[in-house]
């Protein structure tokens, strides 16, 4: 089976589509506070659905990774806004608190499995 990579660099691609299924590298973002890194990152996100050809709709699952737990309802206000949950688009997650993620100034990162 073929697979098709998105924004492919030496070390990796930021996403990888094998069949129906697309997953995403762990999208992270600039930003002052969790907030503003949250809106970057599903930015980030929404472009390169779009360059895979699908959209945040089919997103089966996400995975959250936070740095400090006291940042969940910041995020999740973010999320809510993002996600339709008004028309049941609402996929299955897990938010997971770390000690850290690549560099410390970040404090969420994201990573999704799509339907495609």
């Amino acid at each position: 089976m073929k697979i098709k990579r998105i924004d492919t660099n030496s070390r990796m691609s930021q996403a990888s589509q094998s069949g129906s299924l697309l997953v995403l590298s762990g999208q992270v973002s600039e930003g002052s506070s969790v907030t503003e890194q949250t809106t970057n990152l599903f930015n980030n996100i929404d472009v390169l659905l779009h360059k895979a050809g699908t959209n945040k709709s089919n997103i089966i699952y996400a995975n959250i990774f936070l740095t400090d737990m006291d940042h969940y309802e910041a995020f999740n206000a973010v999320w809510d806004g993002w996600i339709d949950s008004a028309n049941q688009q609402s996929p299955s997650r897990s938010a997971i608190q770390v000690v850290r993620l690549a560099k410390p100034e970040w404090l969420v990162e994201v990573q999704i499995f799509v339907a495609v």
